[in-house]
């Protein structure tokens, strides 16, 4: 057995080909996923929560996860962004059981207990009991039973939180790199055009792995391919931060390029003979610099920012138990897009999200996964495309930013 915190867990018998090899137990094993939420969502990592965009006034709020912890984020009535566990501080209850809204005021529907937008404790129905008897006894003291409060940074109006009060400062977790493509699509002001859920039934980790895997994108998706979104043979890569826990997948190029080499290739997720009914959905606009028509970029351990030609969106993981997880979207444009681009983007969302003609299969391959490795804990999935190193590549037929992010769970987890 093997000490972590307060809990123990199973030690996992992790191949010494170290991250070119993962065991299946951790997607499976109770006991992994327990210390996963303590070793990594209330650990040294920052979680993202919502954008800034999503609470413009005093009071709004919005009701969220770290992990499976319940969490609102709100914004109090000095404008500051402010996050606290969704869990009453007396008996437990959920405080907060609306998905968003504006309010002055949290109260418990359980014994009213009241709390303000920073989390503080403002009133204790009968304090002083009932006709002077019952009620609190005369040391009760309302700032000692605040809600639970999280530590709170934003950066290019993305909010992020941490449990760890000495985590280290955002924009130095992110890293130099990765807050260069953040500051890339957040480069002016956004407003949201709309939102998806969806729930999955594998583990967490399989599906960002999935994000994280570039070999895969145009061998299993037909539309990415027979359209020419996203081809291996175009111009791209894989970049990393110095750790290897965070990542970007770019592709350069439109969907005229390098079509023989699919052909040639006989993949059952290339089919020339399918065609749009309506053609427009793929005409867009070139509206980054850099010519990057695709960019998948992931904050570990749970944030998604994606830039599929013009829809531009981040999707927040979450665990909710050893085989199930959920995925929530959130769908943006710039607040001076005209009516044309909002349309342009509202059309190619349907590129992504549960049923979307691109992610309905990446919503379905997790649980492919989960079913095959059923009664194999003691097996290893083969990580080994494109070497066997953690770096950045100038190729995307690679599995370097899964192998990255391995690197990074094995050192939180203690494996």
């Amino acid at each position: 057995m093997s000490k972590l915190g307060t809990e123990t867990t199973e030690i996992i018998s992790w191949p010494e080909e170290g991250v070119t090899r993962v065991p299946y137990q951790v997607y499976m094993d109770p006991s992994v996923y327990e210390q996963e939420q303590l070793r990594i969502y209330r650990g040294p990592t920052w979680n993202f929560l919502a954008l800034e965009t999503e609470l413009p006034q005093s009071g709004d709020y919005k009701t969220t996860f770290v992990g499976d912890t319940p969490v609102v984020v709100t914004r109090d009535r000095d404008g500051e962004i402010r996050a606290f566990v969704n869990r009453c501080s007396h008996r437990g209850a959920t405080v907060c059981m609306d998905s968003c809204g504006n309010t002055k005021t949290f109260t418990c529907v359980y014994h009213a207990w009241a709390f303000d937008a920073k989390g503080d404790l403002k009133g204790v129905p009968f304090r002083s009991g009932v006709e002077g008897k019952g009620g609190m006894p005369e040391d009760f003291d309302t700032s000692k039973h605040a809600l639970h409060k999280l530590r709170i940074e934003t950066f290019c109006g993305v909010i992020f939180s941490s449990f760890d009060p000495h985590v280290m400062p955002l924009q130095e977790y992110l890293g130099e790199k990765m807050c260069g493509y953040i500051r890339r699509v957040f480069n002016r002001p956004v407003r949201v055009l709309g939102y998806n859920r969806q729930s999955m039934n594998n583990n967490w980790k399989i599906y960002f792995e999935n994000v994280k895997d570039s070999y895969h994108a145009s061998i299993l998706h037909t539309f990415f391919s027979t359209f020419g979104l996203n081809r291996l043979s175009q111009r791209g890569g894989i970049d990393m931060d110095d750790t290897g826990m965070h990542h970007v997948s770019y592709t350069y190029g439109s969907s005229n390029e390098n079509e023989d080499t699919y052909k040639q290739a006989n993949l059952r997720s290339f089919n020339s003979k399918y065609k749009l009914e309506d053609p427009t959905m793929l005409e867009g606009r070139k509206e980054f610099a850099d010519g990057i028509t695709l960019a998948i970029q992931s904050i570990f351990p749970g944030m998604v920012l994606q830039q599929i030609h013009n829809t531009l969106a981040v999707r927040q993981l979450l665990p909710k138990g050893p085989e199930k997880c959920e995925l929530h979207w959130t769908y943006f444009g710039y607040e001076d897009d005209d009516d044309q681009m909002t349309t342009m983007r509202m059309k190619q969302s349907n590129l992504v999200g549960p049923a979307g003609f691109v992610s309905l299969e990446d919503g379905g391959v997790g649980e492919l996964v989960q079913r095959g490795i059923v009664r194999d804990k003691d097996k290893s999935s083969f990580v080994e495309m494109g070497g066997k190193t953690v770096q950045s590549q100038e190729f995307r037929a690679t599995e370097t930013s899964i192998r990255g992010f391995w690197k990074r769970y094995r050192e939180l987890m203690g494996y």
